[in-house]
């Protein structure tokens, strides 16, 4: 009964750190995604140029 008692918690550790893994490979997968949108946001906006709107001090 004690081995089992044991495999058992290590089983439910093995699938806790699992979730942990995978929640923390989305959530770096969609950083990296989210920091690419806002520099190609942020590029076009230079490219395309401010003239069309006001800028803070003119």
């Amino acid at each position: 009964m004690v081995v089992l008692r044991i495999l058992g918690i290590a089983l439910v550790i093995w699938l806790a750190l699992a979730v942990l893994g995978a929640v923390f490979k989305f959530l770096t997968l969609a950083l990296v995604v989210g920091a690419v949108l806002v520099v190609g946001a942020v590029a076009y906006s230079a490219v395309k140029g401010g003239r069309s709107r006001r800028s803070i001090g003119r």
